[in-house]
């Protein structure tokens, strides 16, 4: 799998987990994605995505990028 498909395959899948959250009580939205992502996605998933993040985060919406800040400060 290319860099290119493996990223927005990863940006898919997070930004549906930010679907999910959506519709939760905010107070939970993102920190409930961040934990799904640290429960469910491997390290190498997490990695990968914090790269794409780091280099602008093109397609990740603004909820999950939030998430995903979140979800590094703490690691």
């Amino acid at each position: 799998m290319s860099h290119d498909n493996s990223h927005t395959k990863l940006v898919r899948m997070a930004n549906q987990i930010g679907t999910f959250f959506a519709s939760q009580p905010e107070a939970g939205r993102v920190s409930g994605i961040a934990e799904h992502i640290r429960k469910f996605w491997e390290p190498r998933m997490r990695n990968q995505i914090f790269a794409h993040l780091d280099a602008g985060g093109e397609g990740i919406d603004p909820l999950v990028k939030q998430a995903l800040e979140s979800l590094r400060q703490k690691a």
